[in-house]
């Protein structure tokens, strides 16, 4: 008798959460960079019961991307680094390559430090990182 072979097909990410060292410092960061709206917070007068209920955040916090989630968890101890086994980094579609020269902009007026645009031959990526050295890419497709 000859199995099946069973795999799983996922349709898209439901959530990434990335581990941060220092919660004020990087909502700080992503608030200004992504503008993201909140999905889930603890509210900093929350009831036990709220508190019980939102244990999941880990005192982070988890912003709403479209159809998924990204979410920040506040208990690293060290940097990131993605020649360790792990994240290597987190890319974040754009609609074009217009959308990019735009974030470029808004990364130098922010401050934040970023590559240039490069071209990877299927698209054009922009890189840069948060303030705990996470990987950060916006991807544009070729179009």
């Amino acid at each position: 008798m000859q199995h099946e072979v069973m795999t799983i097909h996922p349709r898209a990410f439901a959530h990434v959460r990335l581990t941060v060292t220092d919660i004020e410092r990087s909502r700080a960061f992503y608030d200004a960079v992504f503008g993201l709206p909140v999905a889930f917070d603890l509210p900093p007068d929350a009831d036990r019961a709220t508190r019980e209920q939102l244990a999941f955040l880990y005192g982070g916090v988890i912003y709403q991307l479209g159809n998924s989630l990204l979410g920040l968890r506040p208990v690293a101890s060290d940097r990131f680094d993605e020649d360790r086994v792990g994240l290597d980094h987190v890319s974040f579609a754009v609609d074009n390559r217009v959308e990019l020269e735009a974030a470029a902009r808004h990364l130098d007026e922010l401050g934040v430090p970023h590559e240039g645009i490069k071209g990877i031959g299927v698209g054009y990526i922009l890189e840069f990182r948060d303030p705990d050295d996470i990987a950060l890419e916006l991807f544009a497709p070729d179009s």
